[in-house]
């Protein structure tokens, strides 16, 4: 008796809670690689950077200067002196200040949104080139999620963080040397204070890059969680689900509401704590520089001045403190990115046409299985036990078997979705690990099970794998797909929207789209799995027909579970536990295979009928 293996014939993973984060889970980044990764996407605005922070610092500089007038200012108001020129340049670095500063922002936010743009392009192009047992290990709203949320954390980390620390960092600079310059002693009290509460509140920055990760995750689940449900919006309604699906996104939502709040507690005790230093500070330099004017040892007007400065340091110490606080919620957006930027990708690049070879002929393609051994994973059981059997083409096989024997894993294989675990594939004579990846699969055309069909009009559905098809090319698929008649039904023809993965068509219809596209494409190698197994008698036995046409010219393979199509195959595959157990034709394998022959008793007669 054989040992069903449905969850591994389709699906190597069995079924999880979307809020599970075992897959999504990602470690903290070293400060260096973190940095590295921020420089590379930081690296092709470097220019425009550079110009948007030398326009900040002119604005810092112009702003450091008021200080230094205002001494002036009141040292004239002390000797009766006339302060006309002096409030016209105070004027005057007033709006140069604000204006050139305002430009800054404008140029350094703008090249923000580049370096998103930029980083969404590369993730994108880079998720949709994922292997499939990637995306089968990681949850598609998890990825979505960092396409969207987390890139949107790397714009902050990338201005606030880069940028406006470094400003401000050299902002601080300056106006320390000037505070120096009018007073050393008032310095040390300024610096003394804020030094100390500075060192407490850089313990609360881990923390708050923590709770950023754990609240991006959170957000992934969500992500998870909504395209679960509605990936499956009939059935959860049918269920009666909606109520437990609500309660696993709220879940979600309440899990990035707490690690969000608790961010926001630390970022909100490092923003008070700074605030705090300036503030004593102030306090401190307001009640030694007081004694200091007492004692002669400064003027009334240096001390204006220092506490001009001291007031104006707010800002940059502000933006430092920002730039640090966007650093550790950027760095855990950093790692996410990353992890994705590390996932295995194909390599989809066509190789140009040699001058010196023909263009290959549009020919039947041959398969060939030597003794095929496979897994999903190392920790799963095997799927395929020494697979072998040789397709020449053209023509049609079939492939059956009890559910799990291994027949889907066959086009999986085929298509190099899932590399073989030992063994060898072989299209038209040739290893399928040592074909361009994009040149095999142009070759082959491919019906899945359960026929997805994509949200958009009809016509875009059609033509997702064969673009370049003429109007020709596409009434032929359709009065080939029995589709002629929906067309002519449908209000806008082609150009119809079919809705969420196919919603406004019937089972059938979906089937019947996913077979014109896959015959669109004419390729030289069919794969049907299953392709007919929603359609009613009479389209059946018509598109049962245009396969046995096709298969003419092009090799078909197919699983099939109606006795209608078995028996028009050329040959027929048993598979059984893994293992291919017979070869032959229905004639002979009824006569000589006892398996073959219970099925075509029971399975393929019951579901024929």
């Amino acid at each position: 008796m054989t040992s069903p293996e449905p969850t591994f014939d389709k699906q190597p993973h069995a079924e999880r809670d979307p809020t599970d984060r075992k897959d999504t889970d990602v470690e903290r980044l070293p400060a260096k690689e973190t940095w590295t990764v921020l420089y590379r996407h930081f690296r092709p605005h470097r220019g425009i950077v550079a110009l948007g922070a030398l326009f900040t610092l002119i604005g810092a500089a112009a702003g450091l200067a008021q200080p230094v007038a205002i001494e002036q200012l009141v040292t004239r108001l002390s000797d009766d002196e006339s302060i006309a020129s002096i409030l016209i340049l105070l004027s005057g670095l007033l709006v140069i200040g604000t204006a050139v500063d305002s430009l800054g922002s404008y140029i350094l936010e703008r090249t923000a949104q580049s370096v998103v743009l930029d980083a969404r392009r590369s993730l994108i192009g880079r998720l949709l080139r994922l292997k499939v047992t990637e995306i089968e290990r990681v949850q598609p709203g998890d990825l979505m999620s960092r396409v969207t949320s987390d890139t949107t954390l790397l714009q902050a980390v990338t201005t606030q963080a880069v940028v406006s620390g470094f400003s401000g960092a050299l902002t601080v600079a300056a106006t320390i040397v000037m505070m120096a310059l009018m007073d050393a002693v008032l310095l040390g009290v300024t610096l003394g204070v804020i030094v100390l509460i500075g060192a407490a509140t850089a313990l609360v920055m881990p923390k708050i890059s923590k709770a950023t990760q754990r609240a991006q995750e959170a957000v992934g689940m969500i992500s998870t969680a909504l395209e679960r449900a509605f990936g499956a919006f009939r059935t959860l309604k049918a269920s009666g689900a909606e109520q437990r699906e609500v309660a696993k996104v709220e879940e979600a939502a309440r899990e990035a509401w707490r690690h969000g709040v608790k961010s926001a507690k630390w970022q909100a005790v490092a923003w008070s704590s700074m605030g705090f230093a300036i503030q004593v500070s102030f306090l401190g330099v307001l009640g030694v520089g007081g004694a200091r004017v007492a004692s002669g040892a400064i003027s009334v007007a240096t001390l204006v001045a220092f506490l001009m400065l001291l007031f104006y340091l707010i800002d940059p110490v502000s933006r430092l403190i920002e730039a640090v606080t966007q650093y550790q919620v950027g760095a855990a957006a950093v790692a996410r990115i990353v992890q994705a930027e590390r996932m295995e990708t194909e390599d989809l690049t066509i190789p140009a046409p040699s001058a010196d070879l023909p263009p290959a002929e549009h020919r039947p393609a041959s398969v060939l299985f030597e003794e095929v051994t496979f897994r999903y994973r190392p920790d799963l059981p095997y799927v395929h036990h020494g697979v072998s059997f040789a397709v020449p083409g053209p023509g049609m096989t079939a492939f059956v078997g009890p559910s799990g024997a291994g027949k889907t894993t066959v086009f999986g294989l085929v298509e190099r979705f899932y590399e073989a675990t030992g063994g060898r594939v072989l299209v038209d004579g040739k290893d399928v690990r040592e074909w361009p990846l994009a040149e095999l699969r142009a070759t082959i055309g491919y019906v899945e099970q359960d026929a997805p069909v994509l949200a958009g009009t009809l016509r875009e559905n059609l033509l997702f794998a064969a673009p370049d098809a003429t109007e020709d090319d596409i009434h032929d698929v359709l009065v080939r797909g029995r589709l002629d008649a929906l067309v002519e039904k449908l209000p806008d023809g082609l150009d119809t929207v079919v809705g969420h993965r196919g919603s406004k068509l019937s089972g059938g219809e979906r089937q019947r789209v996913a077979i014109a596209r896959a015959l669109l494409r004419k390729p030289r190698l069919l794969l049907l799995d299953e392709a007919t197994s929603q359609l009613d008698a009479v389209n059946e036995l018509a598109l049962r027909d245009v396969v046995a046409e096709v298969s003419r010219d092009v090799t078909v393979l197919v699983v099939a579970h109606r006795l209608s199509t078995v028996t028009l195959a050329d040959r027929i595959v048993v598979m059984d536990a893994g293992r291919v157990r017979a070869v032959g034709t229905h004639d002979e394998l009824v006569r000589s295979d006892p398996l073959y022959g219970e099925l075509a008793a029971t399975q393929f007669l019951a579901s024929s009928s």
